[in-house]
């Protein structure tokens, strides 16, 4: 019988919507309370989710990565990762800086201007995901260079293993007002954000599964009648 199935569908969109509620209602908590200062060690990226954090440290433009087919106002583009060497240690974090525009011509990318010198950098700490779908095989290299610019997702340990640098594992999205933003769009979404897509798409799957029940319940009814 599909009822069974339906009813499971509908539990994971459910799952889904409370998974997204929960980590909202965590940003807000976290959001609420002061910055704290990014270590200079490998932290525990559970305990960094959603803080609002400031480190010192400077660019490392030669490891820059734009993540592919991110859309902002129906517009595609790119997100611009840039490692920050934290100041006084080896140990580097990714900071998202923003959205840019993707070009007219496809085989080629926007160039990004970095700032340079020690900087003070803030914004939220975010733990990347896991799970990826990828589509096809990432852009060709940059001219000249052995460096892969353009990445479908982001992949901190394959990052990791193409840099070699010693990493946070979490990602600093750049606060809109900080100094040293560089002009891109920084636009992020909210955990939660259509949540109630989930919640339609749950209670969907129970309306089929109580009206297969229904269904099978009255072609039963007649035949014993």
């Amino acid at each position: 019988m599909l009822v069974p199935l339906f009813i499971s569908f509908g539990q994971w969109q459910w799952n889904k919507a409370s998974v997204k509620e929960a980590r909202q209602t965590l940003r807000d908590a976290r959001d609420a309370e002061p910055a704290v200062q990014m270590p200079t060690t490998p932290a525990d990226p559970e305990s960094l989710r959603y803080r609002q954090v400031v480190v010192r440290g400077s660019y490392e433009p030669a490891f820059q990565i734009l993540i592919d087919n991110r859309i902002h106002r129906e517009r595609a583009g790119y997100h611009v990762l840039t490692p920050l060497r934290i100041e006084g240690s080896d140990t580097h974090v990714l900071v998202n800086r923003g959205w840019v525009p993707a070009l007219a011509d496809h085989s080629r990318w926007p160039e990004v201007a970095t700032p340079a010198g020690v900087l003070q950098v803030s914004g939220r700490a975010m733990v990347p995901g896991t799970r990826y779908l990828t589509l096809g095989p990432d852009s060709p290299r940059a001219d000249d260079s052995a460096w892969q610019v353009v990445w479908q997702n982001l992949d901190l340990s394959r990052y990791q293993k193409a840099t070699g640098l010693p990493l946070q594992a979490v990602v600093i999205e750049l606060a809109a007002d900080n100094p040293s933003a560089g002009g891109l769009v920084r636009e992020w979404p909210r955990p939660d954000e259509r949540i109630e897509r989930h919640l339609g798409y749950a209670f969907q799957w129970w309306g089929f599964a109580a009206a297969t029940l229904i269904i099978w319940l009255f072609v039963n009814l007649r035949r014993r009648l």
